[in-house]
Order: C-alpha cells, then sequence, then structure tokens
C-alpha cells in the first residue's frame, strides 16, 4: 500500500522536522480526497520533547470535532525524531494501538510513512508524491 501526499506539504513537513534540531515536531494529518490533503502543527506537549512527542490534547479535540462537523477526517500524526532515523522508535511501538492511522515520521532530512496495523506494531507504506493543481 501507500500513503499519497503533494510533495509540496512533504516539503513542508520535512522543513518543519529541519527547523527544530532539538525537540520532536509533530502535528495532524488529514484527508478529504483518499490522501493526506492537510497537515496541521500542534504544540508538543510531552513531559521531554527533546526525546518524545505527545500532541496537545486540545488540538486534537478541536480536531475531530471539526471532522464530525464536516471537516477533513483525522487520519493520523506526523512527528519527529530529531537526532535519529524516520523508523518508529520503541516508544513510538508502546503507542500503537492497531486502528490503521498513518504516522509519518520525519527525521535526517526524509520522511517515511508507516500505518499502525497492530498494538505494538507498525507497517511502512510507501509515500507516493503528487504535484499539486494550480
Amino acid at each position: 500500500m501507500s500513503v499519497t501526499i503533494s510533495s509540496e506539504l512533504l516539503r513542508r513537513l520535512v522543513a518543519e522536522a529541519a527547523a527544530s534540531p532539538n525537540a520532536e515536531v509533530c502535528g495532524l494529518l488529514f484527508e478529504a480526497t483518499g490522501r493526506i490533503d492537510a497537515a496541521e502543527a500542534c504544540a508538543n506537549v510531552a513531559a521531554n520533547p527533546e526525546r518524545m512527542f505527545e500532541i496537545d490534547p486540545a488540538a486534537l479535540f478541536v480536531a475531530h470535532r471539526r471532522a464530525r462537523s464536516g471537516g477533513m477526517a483525522v487520519i493520523g500524526h506526523y512527528h519527529s525524531h530529531p537526532s535519529g532515523l524516520p523508523v518508529p522508535s520503541p516508544r513510538d511501538a508502546a503507542q500503537a494501538m492497531g486502528d490503521g492511522a498513518v504516522w509519518v515520521i520525519l527525521g535526517a532530512d526524509v520522511a517515511r510513512a508507516w500505518r499502525s496495523v497492530e498494538v505494538g506494531a507498525f507497517v511502512e507504506e510507501a509515500i507516493e508524491q503528487i504535484t499539486p493543481s494550480a
């Protein structure tokens, strides 16, 4: 399987991660047309944002409320590994709920996509980049 995202949005996420070399960035991923259509940066409220991430629960609540009111669906989230590779860490695996959520992990100026397929486990998804229409 694959995850489709515009090349422009993917570049923005990689740049956001690169601009924060000492702390993990994080945010939500949204879809409306069968692909990642938007991403929204969220505050990382983790106790130790240099080594972990926790999306601000208030932002998550607002995003799900918007989706229930006809907005774009929350299909997952992104976060960075400032000093590591864009692969799920043991901490990431401990948070995987097996709900099919997309996890885009950013590290070393690269993005990789993963899907939470079962509690504690991921499968990698190819990233298909598309050029946005004018």
